[in-house]
């Protein structure tokens, strides 16, 4: 069929349709229109005259299935925005005119386009990325201790090849001290580590421009178009800094205190454990402030175990709650955060969590209608961006939202419904949501939750620094954050 013959047909579409008939099918002299109401849109299917139409219908229905699978919403601009993953899709349901044998979950298979191939190959390229490491790390090593070796003994550094090479070029001392502390360093800063190439016959080898050194094998890598994945803990680091940028102006001496909580709590109520694990950690940028106490505020009552840095004075804490060093001549080292006080809650009282979350599935005749809500049972905190996360099962397309306090987002591919609020405080300590969906209650877990808070939930604060001469306060700054390691209703 032509374009122009395609256009002439759907133009022809709108004028057949007659709204005052209950069939959802139209007859011309040459082709057959069936088609569904979709909300604002129609879904239609052209077929000749001699096609068997329970066979067109199963067909139209298999695609309106599909397109919740990809859009959120039905409407024209959501379809516009995924229309190469609906046409794909549509590929694998007719194929040259005919109807393919597949059901959703073959479809959803193959538009993933899995591969266990393609799973052997990154596992062996990061197998090989990891030896390359290793192997610049031990070259490294080697190089330094060379060089130590050669000062030691006031020699000229020996030379080197390049990694791999069995030239027989040197390098200058100088040089290959550069080299080695720049690997070294990278590797403590975990940035990217020096480019080295071969060196030729009667070549030296050349130091590329600072900045711009990069690990030839992660370069190829990308190169390639490999993408470098980082953990889950520093991803989980990156978005709590996004959310809580550090204050505008740091002062000589900067406090980070940090709290983190592990909670799994079973879906009737019960708490089965809870643990906070905080951290005060000092950084002084100025040598003058070195000689310093930190005045802790406690009004915990929960029961937290306190525990100081080996070089601070226990006593002293334990009677004044100041934090100071044993030996007052000494002082704290300069631009580096040392913690100097951790603490940790354990606990499996009800009482004790912060944001109860109660899921309450329940089988209807057309699945489950699934009711969530929340409540902040520490009004002195509050909770920013939210995220509670609820599996969904597989293969049965997006839930009908009823009432919901906040918004949601349905991933489709990961089959999960992302329920955010931007705040929860005292003035919104509680909300729910309600869905329906096909399914089993036993579906619908384990409920996670993700959250970030600039107040942190064990009661510990930093009221002022003192000097340990004179005992005269001290400008500080100091910022506090309280995250999610791992928060599940199983």
């Amino acid at each position: 069929m032509t374009r122009t013959r395609i256009e002439g047909l759907l133009a022809a579409f709108p004028k057949l349709m007659n709204t005052g008939k209950q069939h959802t099918f139209v007859e011309t002299e040459s082709v057959r229109y069936v088609y569904q109401p979709m909300e604002k849109l129609y879904m239609v299917l052209i077929t000749t005259k001699n096609s068997n139409i329970l066979e067109d219908l199963e067909t139209l229905r298999l695609f309106s299935r599909v397109i919740p699978e990809y859009c959120r919403a039905l409407e024209e601009t959501e379809i516009s925005d995924h229309c190469f993953d609906l046409i794909f899709a549509f590929d694998e349901i007719v194929a040259l005119g005919y109807r393919e044998n597949v059901n959703l979950a073959q479809i959803r298979t193959f538009t993933e386009m899995d591969s266990h191939e393609e799973k052997v190959f990154r596992a062996v390229r990061e197998t090989q990325e990891r030896e390359a490491k290793a192997e610049m790390r031990r070259k490294a090593k080697e190089l330094q201790q060379a060089r130590r070796d050669a000062e030691r003994q006031g020699k000229k550094a020996p030379g080197f090849g390049g990694f791999g090479s069995s030239g027989t070029s040197s390098i200058s001392s100088n040089a290959a001290a550069l080299i080695t502390e720049n690997i070294i360093e990278s590797e403590k800063t975990k940035s990217a580590p020096v480019s080295t190439r071969p060196s030729g016959s009667n070549k030296a080898l050349k130091l590329g421009a600072k900045g711009k050194e990069v690990d030839n094998f992660v370069d190829k890598l990308k190169s390639e178009g490999e993408t470098i994945v980082t953990s889950s803990a520093g991803k989980r680091q990156q978005e709590a800094a996004k959310v809580l940028p550090p204050p505008a102006h740091i002062e000589s001496i900067h406090l980070k205190i940090e709290e983190k909580i592990t909670l799994t709590c079973s879906r009737d109520g019960g708490l089965q454990n809870m643990e906070v694990h905080g951290l005060i950690m000092l950084r002084v940028a100025d040598d003058k402030f070195g000689r310093i106490r930190v005045h802790v505020d406690n009004e915990d009552k929960k029961g937290v175990q306190l525990q100081t840095h080996p070089n601070v004075d226990k006593k002293l804490f334990t009677s004044d709650s100041i934090i100071g060093l044993k030996n007052t001549e000494k002082s704290f080292p300069l631009n580096n955060d040392v913690g100097v006080l951790k603490w940790r809650l354990q606990t499996t009282d009800e009482a004790s969590i912060p944001l109860t979350i109660n899921c309450w599935p329940s089988e209807s005749g057309s699945g489950c209608d699934v009711n969530i809500e929340y409540e902040l049972q520490e009004d002195k905190l509050e909770l920013n961006d939210v995220v509670i996360t609820i599996p969904l099962p597989s293969g049965v397309g997006a839930p009908v939202i009823g009432d919901i306090d906040g918004d949601y987002h349905h991933d489709s591919r990961r089959n999960i419904l992302e329920w955010t609020l931007p705040v929860i405080d005292s003035k919104n300590k509680t909300g729910s949501l309600e869905f329906s969906i096909a399914g089993h209650p036993n579906d619908f877990f384990p409920v996670t939750v993700s959250f970030v808070s600039k107040k942190n939930y064990c009661s510990i604060q930093v009221t002022k620094v003192t000097n340990v001469d004179g005992n005269s306060p001290v400008r500080f700054s100091a910022e506090t954050a309280f995250i999610v390691d791992k928060y599940e209703i199983l």
